[in-house]
């Protein structure tokens, strides 16, 4: 299974539901009352009115996809989904879609010690202490795997662990 596959599958039923019930309700009527009574798009083939109302909405679908991947997506991440899904929806321009995926947090992680589920900035786990990055020896801060030196207070870090899993 792809990746594509794999996100897909966040989106929630509903979501594709009343975007498929939006695209329907939309592009019925414009195709079969509004086209051939208007005196431009009357006069093309009805292949080609076709074509273009049901292929233009498709768009309708795939932001409405959009919306339900933020609630999905912001649930998954342990966030605000909610709101996230309000600001997707009533921000204009796809503006508050474009800030979710530039705001989101990252995946939440499983301890290795407990199981449970963290948030990937956490150190430590709430639930049973366990180191979940490496630590610098004086000043407790997080580092990451690699550095050399502390970039809060400067000490030399020790050499290099293997990482947990």
């Amino acid at each position: 299974m792809s990746r594509f596959t794999k996100e897909l599958r966040i989106i929630p039923a509903a979501a594709w539901v009343v975007a498929w019930l939006a695209y329907v309700a939309v592009t019925t009527p414009l195709f079969l009352v509004v086209l051939p009574g208007d005196p431009d798009m009357g006069k093309w083939p009805r292949w080609g009115q076709a074509l273009f109302v049901y292929g233009i909405f498709l768009v309708l679908v795939a932001f409405i996809a959009l919306i339900g991947y933020v609630y999905g997506d912001a649930k998954r991440r342990r966030m605000r989904y909610v709101m996230w899904t309000l600001l997707a929806i009533f921000i204009p321009d796809a503006i508050g879609i474009i800030l979710y995926f530039i705001l989101r947090d990252p995946l939440p992680k499983p301890c290795p010690g407990c199981g449970n589920v963290v948030k990937a900035s956490f150190p430590f786990c709430p639930h049973c202490g366990t180191a979940l990055q490496p630590t610098c020896p004086n000043c407790g801060k997080g580092v990451e795997f690699g550095w050399t030196n502390c970039p809060h207070c400067g000490q030399q870090l020790p050499a290099p662990s293997p990482r947990p899993a």
